[in-house]
């Protein structure tokens, strides 16, 4: 079986998505996602101008040479628009090998280690009652882990929480948007919040929080300490991680666990971080991991120290990633959580799918492959349209992290 060509499919289903469609003289195609959220035509065109020429005329069987070759091959290594891309490759050879063996991917990863799942959702509101709320519907759809997020006095909005009604979406359309952050309030305003959920809701709900970066290391370790009576499954991304010696500050002053990496795209981001036990879940995804090759390697790694996984899971990746996810998840052993942001229905009817929620887990499906497919003639309909992620500034104006 050779690869006869590859395709880039841009659509924007209420927000934009890149596709590789790769194609075999077999009849056979496979997707991955390339998606990269505010930077998605750089990853297409990288994708369409450097790697889709050198991978015509290939085995898409050779997963492993093929990945080491536009990784080691180009020189220039890592950073998201290069893993990313070779990422979308990646999966789509997996999609391929599922489908010409006529078995799900996840029997390629060594089969199940487990029937479902387990995914968290997002519970928020503009205030901590409304945030309660929106926890006792997420539990009424039975989902078990639940992320909570809530506005808090002094700002007018922040990360995790709609503007208004609807569902959350952080990249908006046009140039990027600017909101204020005030860190102390925040600090004051979480322990209060978490003791609510747990006064109403009671011990048995898993909860999380993200700090979204915000924080310094002794921040966080403050927030982490403060939050040990309420048991959370886990503080995410509390502090940026370019210096990953900042989280054993975190891990010497509190036991609260600690997740991390969804900006992640080489497991050398994480290597100190994972060898010395310094946070608990690694949250790197597929797409922008490098793909399942290069994942499997980097849960493999974080295993022999106790990691586990915790993937990225939002609304900007596509359901691809989504469905190579839940295979990953449901082979490899020392699986955590996975994020499940519901996708809208428009983009779940360009991306049918056979994954599926249920009772707090998710299933992949057992069709071959991923599962998953691309309504070419659907997509057309939803044009590409330049949408950022914000910027974050302190209320002196200060640029701050997002």
């Amino acid at each position: 079986m050779k690869i006869t060509n590859a395709y880039v499919h841009i659509t924007s289903p209420g927000r934009n998505f890149v596709t590789l469609k790769v194609e075999t003289d077999a009849g056979l195609y496979g997707l991955g996602d390339g998606t990269l959220n505010g930077r998605e035509l750089a990853v297409a065109s990288y994708l369409t101008d450097h790697l889709v020429p050198c991978l015509i005329g290939r085995d898409p069987f050779q997963s492993e040479d093929i990945w080491q070759y536009f990784y080691r091959g180009a020189y220039w290594r890592r950073g998201p628009v290069t893993m990313a891309a070779i990422g979308a490759i990646d999966v789509a050879l997996w999609d391929i090998k599922g489908k010409a063996l006529n078995t799900p991917v996840y029997n390629l990863l060594g089969g199940k280690s487990r029937e479902g799942v387990m995914v968290y959702a997002h519970a928020n509101g503009k205030d901590i009652d409304h945030a309660l709320e929106d926890v006792a519907h997420h539990k009424e759809l039975g989902y078990k882990a639940i992320r909570v997020q809530s506005g808090f006095p002094g700002l007018a909005s922040t990360y995790g929480v709609p503007k208004g009604p609807g569902r959350y979406e952080p990249a908006e359309r046009g140039l990027p948007p600017e909101y204020d952050w005030a860190t102390e309030p925040y600090l004051r305003h979480v322990p209060r919040l978490f003791a609510r959920v747990r006064e109403q809701f009671g011990e048995e709900l898993h909860l999380l929080h993200d700090c979204h970066h915000r924080l310094t290391p002794i921040e966080a370790a403050r927030l982490g300490k403060e939050l040990e009576p309420f048991h959370l499954f886990w503080l995410e991304d509390p502090t940026p991680a370019e210096l990953q010696d900042g989280f054993r500050i975190i891990r010497e002053h509190t036991t609260t666990p600690i997740a991390v990496g969804e900006v992640f795209n080489s497991v050398w981001d994480a290597h100190d971080l994972v060898r010395n036990q310094w946070i608990d879940y690694l949250r790197m995804t597929i797409t922008h991991g490098g793909g399942i090759t290069a994942i499997k390697k980097a849960a493999d790694f974080a295993g022999m120290y106790h990691v586990r996984t915790g993937f990225h899971g939002p609304t900007d990746l596509s359901p691809v990633c989504m469905a190579a996810a839940l295979h990953f998840d449901t082979a490899i052993h020392n699986f955590g959580i996975q994020e499940h942001m519901a996708h809208t229905d428009e983009t779940d009817a360009v991306f049918p799918h056979q994954y599926f929620f249920k009772d707090g887990y998710m299933f992949p499906g057992d069709g071959p492959g991923l599962g998953v497919d691309l309504d070419e003639a659907r997509a057309k309909k939803y044009p590409y349209q330049r949408a950022y992620l914000p910027v974050n500034r302190k209320l002196d104006g200060t640029l701050t992290d997002w």
